[in-house]
Parts: C-alpha cells; sequence; structure tokens
C-alpha cells in the first residue's frame, strides 16, 4: 500500500496531534521528519547494522539526559521512513496504526526510554 507524501505527512502530524497534553507540552528542540528509507549512514550511527527494516529513528540527547549545559544545539530529529512502512502494511487503516505506534516509540526515546524498557513495560 502506498500513499501520497501529503497523506503520509498528515498522517505523522495526527498522530502527533493525539499525542496527551503532557507529553506534548514536554517536547522541546525536536524535529520530525519523513524519509523514505534509512542511509546506510543514518543507520551505522545508532548502531544498526545489516538490512533490518527501520521503521523510525530517533537521533538526539534524550530528555532526561540534557543538563543545564544543554543549549546552542541543533534539535534532535525523529525520522519516519515511509516506504519501510508502506513495505509492511496492506490497507491504509495498517498504515495509520503503525505510522501511530512509531511515532510514540520514537518519541519515548526522546523521553529516554529504552527499547528493554519499552518490552519491560508490554509495549512489544
Amino acid at each position: 500500500m502506498e500513499l501520497s507524501r501529503d497523506e503520509f505527512e498528515s498522517l505523522v502530524t495526527e498522530a502527533l496531534e493525539d499525542l496527551p497534553k503532557v507529553f506534548k507540552d514536554s517536547l522541546d528542540n525536536v524535529d520530525v521528519v519523513i524519509e523514505d528509507e534509512p542511509t546506510q549512514e543514518a543507520m551505522k550511527a545508532v548502531g544498526v547494522s545489516g538490512r533490518k527494516m527501520v521503521l523510525g529513528l530517533y537521533q538526539g540527547v534524550p530528555l532526561v539526559r540534557r543538563c543545564h549545559y544543554y543549549g546552542m544545539v541543533l534539535p534532535d530529529k525523529i525520522t519516519i521512513f515511509k516506504k519501510n512502512v508502506e513495505r509492511m502494511c496492506r490497507k491504509r487503516e495498517d498504515i495509520v496504526v503503525v505510522v501511530t505506534h512509531t511515532v510514540q516509540h520514537e518519541l519515548a526515546h526522546y523521553f529516554g526510554i529504552t527499547d528493554q524498557r519499552l518490552r519491560d513495560l508490554g509495549i512489544y
């Protein structure tokens, strides 16, 4: 299933807008972008190897690790990979679910929650 760029961007925007207010109010110095697929450089930079299908990627300093020295830095970046999401979905409804989950997952990393902690919480 493939969506237009505008449709996909709308889904990402909706996922962000649907976040609880407490989380939206805590977002600071983070950009959410859409790319078609991850580059090898981006994958290596975060320690992911092989041909793993990555749906999203968080790059930055998690909110819980920022201190009074944090400032004058480029924004953290959350990237959602459009083509990878579309490859795993057959229907638009599936894409909505996967985009929402991926945005929430990457924002969890922004807030300092690791993949292991997400598994411990039963998110996976």
